[in-house]
């Protein structure tokens, strides 16, 4: 049998038209004929056609007892059957149909329908079998690409959560131990049949992975408060009270500009529980008992526990036993009874995790975040308007635009994933977050030592990147993200930072940033100054060609600055609003 052509069976028990077919069709196909339904069966337990032509009125087993026992079939179900009969009624032609026969056609036919016939369906059935390949080949890149994302996100959240606890002199184990602390005490809740109506209600991952923002609210505290090696004034500790709220406002914020979540309710639930106490003396709303979500009373456990048996500034770490007396002697005041009793009872499977994480370098491949959360955070230290991130995203899109339509660093342009570099823009001053807040938000001008404070930001928000690529497997935005946070305030005639290149010696993606984050500044208000018009930004920017900025780039910034006024209008207009 030639294995190169379609292979197509023909069961009639007439052997006159058994010979017709395969006179007719063996030119174009390999024909088997067989005389009976019994002969098929015992057939296709040696080959596997293309196709099957079956008669209906056949002795013994018909056409339909034949179809019905194939669609039966899990290895059979998948061939093609045309029908081929004398009957012309259409009651006939519809039971055939219903059975799953494909096609139906009356005797006597012409070879040309016939070969038309099946080669329409056998180009349907690749067709289809293509698409099914198509479609697994879809979900599985789909899959990767989303675990990608995943990857990426989940670093990025780590990162800056680690970044929120550093300012408190606060190592990042802090974060995957509490993690760790909150899933034992699950498991144990689980294990005795305690909350179990509320906690099988939970997406139990999702809920440990949030809990790596309970302290994000501590990115709006003042570095002197923070770091205090000292008992904190009453004034200070009500400022410091104050995270708890902000935490739950940076959480809102996010919520406003991303599908709400699951992750999002637990996350500000944990922010701004955490430090309520069972007998009400807590903050920042004096709940008392149930009243606390069973969030806030878990993580109060773990938190209270790991700062226990960690050094802070104000103290240094008490041993697991020193740390057991404590939370039972609160048992009751500061800790829901019934958790705290979990804790005591499996207090040496603490005991034995707090060693094995102080071992074991973290896992940062656990938290499902998004770059908007990030971004959120940033902005709501840098005092940049909600729209910041938007307004970047449309000045970068006309501008890369504007690029490939008129052939301008085109080469270079066509490599990339514009939708990434867009996404990956967010980041480029992630390394504000290492800037003391007196000097990101100061209202005057800064001083010498101050702007080289603040230039280290690029230096930084580079490493924060090279950390986050370190922990994800390759995805071309960490790239973009690198050359945008690293070169971004270099200038073309090479007297910027932090490298002082010059040129084209600055990547492409630096270069476009630089006119678009001065555009953006200039047309903002900031603490140190108001916002300057339209007309004044693009005059700015114009002066700035062959010294701040790539000639090649005013050029096209010029050519459509008129789309960069609109956006400040639509700006304008939601203010006003």
């Amino acid at each position: 049998m030639d294995t190169t052509r379609e292979v197509i069976v023909m069961v009639d028990d007439d052997i006159t038209n058994l010979n017709v077919a395969r006179n007719n069709l063996a030119e174009r196909y390999s024909i088997v004929t067989v005389p009976s339904g019994e002969k098929l069966f015992s057939l296709l337990e040696k080959i596997s056609p293309s196709l099957i032509l079956l008669d209906i009125e056949m002795p013994v087993m018909n056409g339909y007892e034949v179809m019905k026992k194939l669609k039966e079939s899990e290895r059979f179900a998948h061939i093609p059957v045309i029908f081929l009969t004398a009957k012309i009624d259409p009651a006939s032609e519809v039971e055939g149909l219903s059975l799953g026969a494909v096609d139906y056609i009356t005797k006597p036919f012409s070879k040309e329908l016939l070969i038309k016939r099946i080669d329409l369906h056998i180009l349907f059935e690749k067709q289809k079998k293509d698409l099914q390949v198509y479609n697994l080949s879809l979900e599985d890149e789909v899959g990767k690409q989303t675990k990608t994302v995943m990857e990426l996100q989940n670093a990025i959240i780590k990162i800056i959560a680690e970044l929120v606890e550093s300012r408190d002199s606060i190592t990042g184990g802090h974060i995957e131990r509490t993690q760790h602390y909150i899933r034992l005490l699950i498991d144990f809740l689980l294990e005795d049949n305690i909350y179990t109506e509320e906690i099988s209600k939970w997406d139990i991952d999702l809920f440990v992975m949030s809990s790596q923002l309970h302290d994000v609210g501590k990115i709006t505290i003042r570095d002197d408060i923070l770091m205090k090696p000292g008992k904190l004034t009453e004034d200070e500790f009500e400022e410091m009270k104050d995270h708890t709220v902000a935490g739950m406002e940076i959480i809102r914020r996010i919520e406003e500009n991303t599908t709400k979540s699951e992750f999002l309710m637990y996350a500000s639930a944990l922010a701004g529980s955490h430090h309520e106490k069972w007998d009400g003396s807590g903050y920042p709303y004096g709940l008392k008992g149930e009243d606390i979500p069973l969030h806030g009373r878990l993580m109060a456990l773990a938190d209270v526990y790991d700062a226990l048996t960690n050094d802070r500034p104000y103290k240094n770490a008490f041993s697991h036993e020193e740390a057991v007396d404590i939370i039972k002697d609160s048992k009751g005041s500061h800790f829901d009874p019934l958790i705290a009793d979990i804790f005591l009872k499996h207090e040496k499977e603490f005991k034995n995790a707090q060693v094995s994480l102080d071992r074991k370098p973290p896992d940062t491949n656990e938290i499902q975040p998004t770059l908007e959360m990030v971004t959120s955070i940033l902005g709501a230290r840098g005092g940049k308007e909600d729209s910041h991130n938007e307004r970047l995203r449309h000045c970068l899109e006309v501008i890369v635009t504007a690029l490939k339509n008129d052939g301008v660093y085109a080469d270079e342009i066509s490599t990339w994933n514009t939708e990434l570099f867009l996404m990956s823009a967010q980041l480029h001053d992630i390394g504000h977050i290492s800037v003391a807040d007196n000097i990101l938000n100061k209202p005057l001008e800064l001083t010498p030592a101050e702007f080289e404070n603040v230039k280290n930001h690029v230096d930084i928000g580079v490493k924060i990147i090279q950390m986050i690529k370190n922990q994800v497997e390759h995805m071309s935005v960490l790239s973009h993200a690198e050359a945008l946070t690293g070169s971004h305030h270099e200038r073309w005639d090479g007297t910027g930072y932090p490298h002082g290149l010059k040129g084209v010696g600055i990547p492409l993606q630096g270069r476009i940033m630089a006119i678009v984050d001065v555009y953006i500044a200039l047309t903002s208000d900031r603490p140190h100054r108001e916002k300057k018009t339209h007309k004044e930004a693009v005059e700015i920017i114009r002066n700035g060609s062959g010294t701040h900025f790539d000639p090649e780039l005013v050029r096209e910034f010029l050519d459509h600055e008129a789309e960069f006024l609109e956006q400040v209008a639509m700006k304008t207009e939601a203010t006003s609003d």
